[in-house]
């Protein structure tokens, strides 16, 4: 993961929306969030979530089109990460584990395709959801 002190102001600007964040936010989310600040089109916010996205400090929720700051401290090279998403609260837990990617790659590989990276989406109700509701 790159440092902190090598991100532009725009792109810190959104990492910290993203890191006070409940859930996941949208690109138009954060940038209703951060008119006050200058951020006047998507464009602005698109180019910081892309730069955060590169140096490891936010993943994308291919099916929600939404965005959450990185909250493991995992290898970003070795490319499987995977998110439990709750319905309910709309809480966002990150999980990276090697040995879960390497079978991936090896299981993906045995039928001659060449994966650059997986993201796993699990949707469902987290443990406090289900507490409440029981």
């Amino acid at each position: 993961m790159a440092a902190r002190d090598n991100l532009t102001k725009n792109q810190l600007l959104v990492l910290e929306k993203l890191e006070a964040a409940t859930g996941p936010l949208s690109a138009y989310t954060l940038l209703d969030l951060l008119r006050e600040q200058g951020f006047r089109a998507p464009l602005q916010v698109y180019r910081a979530l892309d730069a955060l996205m590169d140096a490891g400090f936010v993943h994308r929720l291919e099916s929600m089109s939404a965005f959450v700051a990185c909250s493991e401290p995992h290898d970003h090279n070795h490319r499987m990460i995977a998110f439990a998403i709750c319905d309910k609260c709309g809480q966002v837990s990150e999980f990276s584990d090697e040995v879960v990617g390497r079978q991936l790659d090896t299981w993906v590989g045995s039928t001659g395709f060449t994966a650059k990276k997986a993201i796993i989406e699990f949707r469902g109700v987290c443990a406090k959801c289900a507490a409440m509701a029981a």
